[in-house]
């Protein structure tokens, strides 16, 4: 006898129907602002572990997450469910509404798919149920679908919000260092001012303008002078520092969204005026111009003995009798790890010398590029007999002379090839109290 579906069903919608449906208790906490007096992860499963003890549900798992569920496939557990499903450890969903399973097209695709494809057989929710037919599919597309429109008029009128705000004066975000945000309600988005932070902050542009201090010197003063600390009670990074800096929101303007070319004058009260922002940032663009034109050979090469810091490099100038000036360059500890680090300086042609005497340790094959030391000692010979006519010339088997070789380079390569040669040497270089030394 030959079996027909009721009226609405398929026939496979009718083998379903006699399964045994087996569920997975999806439980998901919305991170949308408006959604968080929403029942709770907690809360949600109490209610529906009491729906299935009444109708006698079976369930076969219990899977909770607070992921929104606005982008496709950014939820690590949902992207599990779906997994499970298609590999029939269950085939049915219990959860509290339809939108804690979706709210963006893309993951209601895939339920509805998996409907299609008859690996998932039923999705409960607290007041409905959503089986593999016409109706109830559509019902649950609408249901979706209507959660995606709430979510992108939410969207909508954030950044409406948003621009009203600005165009107001307002900032909308977190106050900047030296702010606070006002807590009262009537007063959102209205910034005071920090009276324990905002006295530093000014100083800071007065000391990069005036003083000539650069980015890293404010912020040595900062954590060991000023002992000066975020509202998060960490000091201030060197970054931070820079954000600071280069910010208009200390003379009254601000720019939103960054970037934008969108400016807004604020109706917070400004630290600083506009000429002490733009004398600071002449200040700081005379810095970079100064370390972008000066390079020097040995920065960034050693360590220092003392507190494991880099070893950084200055330039200095002195007036000889005749009128001339002469220049000096001094290498030293960084401080980067110990402000009060003891180590000493020394002039650049002293830690040439210090250099020859590595160089007189240190295996050949050390360098790194010994390869390049034979070519150019052979292109050399080539030079002297082609063009000097000389008949003697350097044998370029003979370690000595590659190590010879090197230490012309050091004494008159320039800053580049210098920088190459050092940077190529496999050990450590630590320099202590004017001597160097190599390590493992």
């Amino acid at each position: 006898m030959k079996t027909t579906a009721p009226i609405g069903y398929e026939m496979a919608q009718v083998d379903q129907i006699t399964t045994k449906v087996r569920y997975c208790l999806y439980a998901r906490k919305s991170t949308e602002s408006e959604e968080r007096q929403v029942l709770s992860i907690d809360s949600q499963i109490k209610e529906m572990l009491q729906l299935a003890e009444r109708e006698g549900l079976e369930i076969v798992c219990m899977k909770r997450e607070s992921h929104s569920a606005k982008e496709t496939g950014q939820r690590p557990v949902f992207n599990e469910i779906v997994e499970e499903l298609r590999d029939g450890k269950f085939n049915g969903i219990l959860t509290w509404a339809p939108d804690r399973i979706s709210r963006n097209a893309g993951d209601l695709g895939k339920i509805v798919d998996l409907m299609d494809a008859g690996k998932l057989l039923q999705i409960r929710t607290f007041g409905q149920t959503f089986s593999n037919n016409p109706n109830e599919k559509f019902l649950l597309m609408i249901l979706g679908s209507q959660a995606k429109l709430e979510n992108d008029n939410r969207g909508i009128n954030v950044k409406r919000g948003l621009r009203t705000r600005v165009e107001m004066g307002l900032w909308p975000g977190v106050a900047p260092l030296g702010y606070l945000n006002q807590r009262d309600i009537d007063k959102k988005c209205q910034l005071v001012i920090d009276s324990l932070r905002a006295p530093l902050v000014k100083k800071i542009f007065e000391k990069v303008a005036y003083e000539k201090m650069s980015g890293r010197k404010i912020y040595n003063w900062l954590r060991f002078e000023a002992n000066f600390y975020t509202r998060g009670n960490k000091p201030l990074t060197l970054a931070g520092v820079y954000r600071i800096i280069e910010s208009h929101f200390y003379y009254g303007m601000f720019e939103y969204p960054k970037d934008s070319g969108n400016w807004y004058q604020g109706k917070h009260d400004p630290l600083i005026t506009k000429e002490l922002f733009d004398q600071a940032q002449a200040q700081l663009k005379r810095d970079n111009i100064q370390r972008e034109n000066k390079e020097f050979a040995f920065t960034k090469l050693f360590t220092c003995g003392y507190c494991g810091s880099g070893i950084s490099a200055e330039e200095k100038w002195k007036q000889l009798k005749d009128g001339t000036h002469a220049k000096y360059i001094y290498y030293s500890c960084a401080r980067s790890r110990d402000r009060n680090c003891k180590n000493k300086y020394i002039r650049e042609e002293e830690m040439i010398l210090e250099m020859l005497k590595i160089l007189d340790k240190v295996n050949i094959n050390e360098l790194g590029m010994r390869q390049k030391l034979e070519d150019e000692i052979a292109r050399f010979n080539i030079f002297q007999r082609s063009v000097l006519g000389a008949t003697e010339k350097i044998q370029n088997n003979k370690e000595t002379d590659i190590r010879n070789y090197a230490k012309y380079i050091l004494k008159e390569g320039t800053v580049t090839e210098k920088r190459e040669l050092l940077a190529n040497l496999r050990s450590r270089i630590v320099y202590k109290d004017k001597i160097l030394t190599l390590t493992d």
